[in-house]
């Protein structure tokens, strides 16, 4: 193929080629084959409802952070303020934002906001991508217990073998008078 040919024809790929990777992102895959990876993106605390009812005014800033955690955000122009903000992009899930904020004054618990927040049992629900409700066997029945092969039996265990190698003499530690 002749140089002349062959600057025409890679202009005619550049675009499709381009083409096709913008195309790429705008999918969950390439002619039903190839799907790319894409990153679960997990921001935040998750706030439940469960530890949300355990926050009461007057609580101390060290007691809401044992049942929150820390704050995503404190700003040192709000010092009396605590954002926990929560985000989750996960394949096959629906995203999720919760922004849940703490106010203080005098360094107790005034104010305590948050949007509908899920219980423990409904958040895991809806990350769950899976979604097979079987739940794995973790344990053996008699019968596969029985119809595992039987190990070998030790000849010698390393206490009983007799040492080998040449004996040696170390000089004493201490001086002998």
């Amino acid at each position: 193929m002749t140089h002349s040919l062959l600057r025409p024809l890679l202009a005619a790929l550049l675009p499709l080629s381009l083409g096709a990777c913008s195309s790429l992102q705008s999918s969950d895959n390439f002619l039903g084959v190839i799907t790319p990876y894409r990153v679960e993106v997990v921001q935040g605390n998750v706030v439940t409802k469960e530890q949300a009812a355990l926050i009461k005014p007057g609580m101390s800033r060290a007691q809401v952070r044992d049942v929150l955690g820390s704050p995503l955000l404190t700003d040192i122009f709000h010092a009396d303020r605590w954002d926990y903000v929560f985000t989750i992009r996960r394949r096959g899930a629906e995203p999720q934002q919760r922004n849940v904020m703490v106010l203080f004054q005098e360094d107790k618990v005034s104010k305590f906001e948050a949007a509908e927040l899920p219980s423990e049992r409904d958040f895991v629900n809806s990350i769950d991508v899976a979604k097979t409700g079987r739940v794995p066997v973790l344990e053996l029945t008699e019968e596969q217990i029985k119809a595992l092969p039987v190990p070998p039996k030790p000849e010698a265990t390393l206490a009983d073998a007799a040492p080998q190698g040449p004996a040696r003499s170390y000089p004493p530690l201490e001086r002998t008078k």
